[in-house]
């Protein structure tokens, strides 16, 4: 599947590590985060993640939602919170659905390390495809204070 930034973003649906049900209509009307990485527990996964979570009360007051995604089991992902300390949720995407709905499954199955930020209308808004673990949440926190600057004001009833 071919993805533009202004198109829709992919649908998907998953159980999170802690039980929550997360798809593309439980996103809507808020921004979201949806960051792959290629396996839960590795130094570079680790460290992306803690920075994402290091950054989340900054996220939340731009009403921004983190979803972590990657091809562990919901086990795996749970230990990883539990390791990271993190606080939002993992989804486990071991048929790959939600990774091949977004166009990031590599070498082994795996995901590849790449980032997409939806709009409230549940649209693509931005697309990294080439992440550092260690600069990567205040890059996407950036872009979305950009991006809901630019942004009009939301139109209400007159």
């Amino acid at each position: 599947m071919h993805l533009r930034i202004g198109g829709p973003a992919p649908e998907f649906q998953a159980r999170s590590d802690d039980g929550q049900h997360v798809s593309s209509a439980t996103l809507a009307g808020g921004w979201a985060v949806v960051f792959f990485f290629p396996k839960a527990g590795t130094p570079g996964c680790r460290l992306e993640a803690r920075q994402f979570e290091q950054a989340l009360p900054e996220f939340e007051q731009l009403n921004t939602r983190i979803i972590g995604v990657s091809t562990d089991t919901e086990a795996k992902q749970a230990l990883f919170r539990e390791q990271c300390q993190l606080s939002f949720p993992l989804l486990p995407d071991g048929d790959r659905s939600i990774g091949r709905a977004f166009g990031v499954v590599g070498l082994l199955g795996l995901a590849k390390r790449q980032t997409f930020l939806i709009d409230p209308q549940g649209r693509l808004a931005h697309h990294w495809r080439s992440v550092h673990p260690t600069q990567h949440a205040a890059e996407v926190l950036e872009k979305v204070r950009t991006l809901q600057a630019a942004a009009p004001p939301p139109q209400g009833p007159l």
